[in-house]
């Protein structure tokens, strides 16, 4: 296939999966496009938001549509490494003699949903590391490749709720995108209590296989990206640096560390992304900006005088939007 003819087929793609998903979930246009990006883009997803907003139910609807294995890890206080990764079982060879055989732990698989991850321990949290940033689990002494394409997709409730610990800033930082669930609106509100107490739930398509999503993400990482956007995308990351040249007022005030590369290397990720769904094969200062606030709010961290103050990161990378100047 020409160019053409591959953004014609990523878009029909894309379209077919946000169908589909609709089929189930009820608005959350912003979040369903900020997943599948994140995917298309080969990286993981936090989903945040209280219980109940249908969060688990986007990840297990994406299963659905994906032709993909799936395994499920319900995240609780006592839930240990081993529970994730696996562990090396004593069992009898048909000669009679006992010998170690690892049994995999759930993590080997294309889609994993840890659910409620932040209501586990940090040593719990942290056997996760390895897997989400070298796609490879370490255990009794040897390095176990994960099947490709692999990717996270984990929920988490509001840290300020009875029971949660904070992720490791080394784990978040592994995640594509932070994306924030809020609250239906009327019209969203109604017509989830009409499709969940009256009719059967809808059953939809599976889309999409492994071997056809390693070619998308091939493909997005192919669209250039011009010097100057690029440009643009490593100074916004540069402007989130405090104490640095530069910085920009608002993070010298409220940051206490600002974005690692990798939030430059999601930028232009979603980027491409962005302008494959929109029939572009170029990126764009916009995309690079509609990236940002998911791309960026969970790599800064807040000081003292923020976190009194109330501002979120949210409000910082608005911010740097608005001082970063485009050219």
């Amino acid at each position: 296939m020409n160019t053409e003819e591959q953004i014609a087929s990523f878009r029909q793609t894309y379209a077919a999966l946000t169908t589909e998903i609709g089929k189930v979930i009820v608005g959350h246009e912003e979040i369903v496009a900020g997943t599948l990006t994140a995917v298309l883009a080969g990286g993981h997803v936090l989903l945040e938001g209280v219980p109940g907003l249908g969060k688990t139910l986007l990840v297990r609807t994406l299963s659905e549509v994906l032709d993909l294995s799936f395994n499920r890890i319900q995240f609780t206080p006592d839930l240990m490494p081993a529970d994730i990764l696996g562990t090396n079982l004593v069992v009898e060879n048909p000669d009679g003699r006992r010998e170690f055989q690892f049994q995999r732990g759930p993590i080997f698989a294309h889609l994993l949903l840890a659910d409620e991850i932040n209501r586990a321990t940090p040593k719990t949290q942290s056997a996760m590391l390895e897997a989400m940033q070298e796609k490879s689990v370490t255990a009794g002494g040897e390095i176990r490749k994960l099947v490709e394409p692999f990717f996270v997709l984990a929920t988490q409730n509001p840290i300020d709720q009875e029971g949660t610990y904070p992720l490791p800033e080394a784990q978040l930082d592994r995640f594509f995108f932070k994306l924030i669930v809020g609250y239906p609106n009327a019209a969203d509100l109604t017509e989830v209590l009409s499709r969940t107490t009256e009719g059967a739930r809808a059953k939809p398509e599976k889309v999409l296989d492994g071997a056809s999503l390693l070619e998308l993400q091939q493909l997005v990482r192919q669209v250039p990206v011009a010097s100057h956007v690029k440009d643009y995308a490593v100074r916004l990351v540069l402007a989130s640096h405090p104490k640095s040249e530069t910085a920009v007022p608002i993070t010298n005030q409220y940051l206490r560390f600002g974005s690692s590369p990798r939030g430059g290397q999601c930028l232009l990720l979603a980027g491409k992304v962005r302008a494959l769904t929109e029939g572009r094969f170029n990126v764009s200062y916009d995309d690079i900006q509609a990236a940002a606030p998911a791309a960026l709010r969970h790599r800064l961290i807040l000081n003292f005088e923020a976190e009194a103050e109330g501002i979120t990161t949210d409000h910082v990378v608005t911010q740097i939007l608005k001082d970063v100047p485009r050219d």
